[in-house]
């Protein structure tokens, strides 16, 4: 069967979360099929087909695909969600953002470019092959 060659599906991993504690600085990039939590910081891309949150203490410079994605703390680079992007109040966004739905909390700051796209899992999935031509303003 094809079943028994792939890697472990994303239900297999529902419940267990990757977590970087505050105080903790990773230089290099991340690869996670299982969701994430960040509150230490991150110098580097990220990829998953999971959900990152980025805590309150955390931050990431780099690029991140991913599924989903919660930010409370500092993004600075692009940033590719297949699903839904939450932007909490104390966050602070800055560079491209593409996502499928976005919600942005008051007291945000977001200095971003943003696409929202219907269907950004080809855009995720195929990240070097498909360049977004489109820029919303």
């Amino acid at each position: 069967m094809m079943f028994d060659k792939k890697p472990k599906s994303y239900t297999d991993l529902l419940g267990k979360t990757n977590r970087i504690v505050e105080s903790t600085i990773i230089t290099g990039n991340i690869s996670s099929h299982a969701d994430f939590r960040l509150d230490g910081d991150l110098v580097g891309n990220f990829q998953s087909n999971g959900k990152i949150v980025i805590g309150p203490a955390g931050s990431v410079k780099g690029d991140i695909s991913c599924k989903n994605a919660d930010i409370e703390g500092k993004f600075n680079g692009k940033i590719q969600v297949a699903e839904v992007l939450n932007i909490k109040s104390k966050a602070s966004i800055h560079g491209e953002v593409i996502c499928g739905k976005l919600s942005v909390e008051p007291g945000a700051e977001f200095s971003a470019t943003c696409v929202m796209k219907h269907n950004v899992k080809n855009a995720v999935s195929n990240d070097d092959q498909q360049k977004p031509e489109e820029t919303v303003q």
